[in-house]
């Protein structure tokens, strides 16, 4: 596991990210986990539509087997 520098740039913080975590992007994406925070350097989208893109044709096409619904009664 490697360190980064945290410090102020004005009124901000910043992290100083080890030569090893340069990305090519303007903007990363944050996400707070109770560990602390992660850095994600593209959208968390487009890795699900390109794994999308590897389903076959077939998939899902004879639907979703799902059990019946159940009907409650709510109290008021």
């Amino acid at each position: 596991m490697m360190r980064a520098k945290v410090f102020r740039n004005g009124r901000s913080q910043a992290i100083r990210l080890p030569r090893e975590f340069r990305v090519d992007t303007g903007e990363v994406y944050l996400k707070r986990t109770p560990e602390g925070f992660l850095v994600i350097s593209r959208d968390p989208w487009e890795v699900f539509f390109e794994g999308i893109e590897e389903l076959s044709e077939d998939f899902m096409r004879s639907g979703r087997v799902q059990p019946e619904l159940e009907r409650r009664e709510w109290d008021k």
